[in-house]
């Protein structure tokens, strides 16, 4: 794993949210076609550069609900 690799999956998980108003952990793993890892190495660069925020899940306190930063 390099960054240019986390890089790429960034990149689908933002474009995954971009046509999304939020997505749960689930549909954004299933979305991206991306495993857990990879998911969570994706939502930490975009986290980093402010470009994402991210909640718990109200309806579920073991699930995270994600948007991009300044969607609301």
């Amino acid at each position: 794993m390099n960054a240019e690799t986390i890089g790429t999956w960034a990149g689908l998980v933002w474009n995954a949210l971009s046509e999304a108003d939020v997505l749960g952990l689930k549909q954004l793993k299933k979305i991206t076609k991306l495993k857990d890892k990879e998911t969570f190495a994706a939502i930490g660069w975009l986290a980093r550069e402010g470009k994402v925020e991210i909640q718990t899940n109200p309806d579920d306190e073991k699930d995270f609900l994600f948007t991009l930063a300044g969607d609301k």
